[in-house]
């Protein structure tokens, strides 16, 4: 992911390298913004030139610098796990590799629970010298206002025009064009709409011509719900394009019926209930012609 061309982003790049060599870069910064809109893709590229070397732009790559330190939930986890903070501590402890700045960068910060806010509290208010905290939050979900008022915000948005470049680029063809509309929005991400192009193509639909119905109508019949990467990634967002669709464009559902469906996904999720139900409804209701 680190070696694709940074799109849309180029701003804050600057700002950030400015900073950091006038010695005034926050020790604590926030970036906010939605899931798959470049945030990570942001930060190596910041280290790419803050550790301008061959080597040290693999290891970067790889997660492995010695002064740097990745901390995000883990696949098979429901949440950022305190003994994962409390490699924070351990971290900033430890003597820097020739006496460079080091960067703890920790990924999806609205999983952290309790105890491992806690614990990352403890390090945020008495920082070591010399060493810098990015965490990035998906701005679409909550954190604590504990850990978002000790760190300098940056809100991170990209533009239309650059999502289109991204992608084009990644497919290396002009694949944008082509998404069926009811497939994307203004807010459409990136990484969405590559595992959106990359789903698709798995399970033989076309780009083109499958529209969100379909799309749902597929996630469905399959079970996707259930197993497949993309979809329990991008549920939510799916759902919501489904809404935008049906209440902003052919206006044939009512907010009523979105808000309906909405707490139903949330309780599902806030209890741990089966989906099952859920879409079973879904496309008896809303699927049906």
């Amino acid at each position: 992911m680190s070696t694709v061309n940074l799109v849309g982003h180029n701003e804050h790049l600057n700002n950030f390298i400015s900073l950091y060599k006038l010695n005034k870069l926050p020790a604590k910064i926030l970036l906010s913004g939605k899931k798959g809109i470049g945030k990570s893709l942001l930060i190596n590229h910041f280290l790419f030139k803050i550790f301008e070397n061959t080597n040290s732009k693999l290891l970067i790559e790889n997660s492995t610098h010695p002064n740097l330190l990745y901390i995000k939930k883990k696949h098979d986890k429901k949440n950022i796990e305190v003994d994962q903070i409390r490699e924070v501590i351990k971290f900033t402890n430890q003597s820097s590799l020739n006496n460079k700045s080091r960067f703890i960068i920790i990924d999806d910060v609205e999983f952290l629970n309790i105890n491992s806010a806690n614990a990352l509290l403890k390090s945020l208010e008495e920082p070591n010298k010399n060493v810098y905290f990015f965490l990035i939050f998906n701005s679409e979900m909550k954190i604590l206002d504990t850990i978002k008022s000790r760190c300098l915000e940056y809100k991170i948005d990209l533009k239309i025009k650059d999502t289109n470049i991204i992608v084009d680029n990644y497919f290396n063809d002009e694949i944008f064009v082509t998404i069926n509309n009811t497939l994307i929005d203004y807010y459409s991400t990136p990484k969405f709409l590559i595992s959106l192009v990359n789903y698709l193509r798995e399970n033989d639909l076309s780009i083109s011509n499958t529209n969100i119905n379909q799309l749902i109508k597929n996630i469905i019949e399959n079970k996707h719900y259930i197993k497949d990467s993309f979809v329990k990634d991008y549920l939510n967002y799916i759902i919501e394009l489904f809404f935008y669709n049906h209440i902003n464009i052919t206006k044939k559902i009512s907010y009523s019926v979105k808000k309906y469906y909405y707490t139903k996904l949330s309780n599902i999720k806030k209890y741990n209930l089966d989906y099952e139900t859920f879409f079973v409804e879904f496309k008896d209701n809303l699927l049906s012609e």
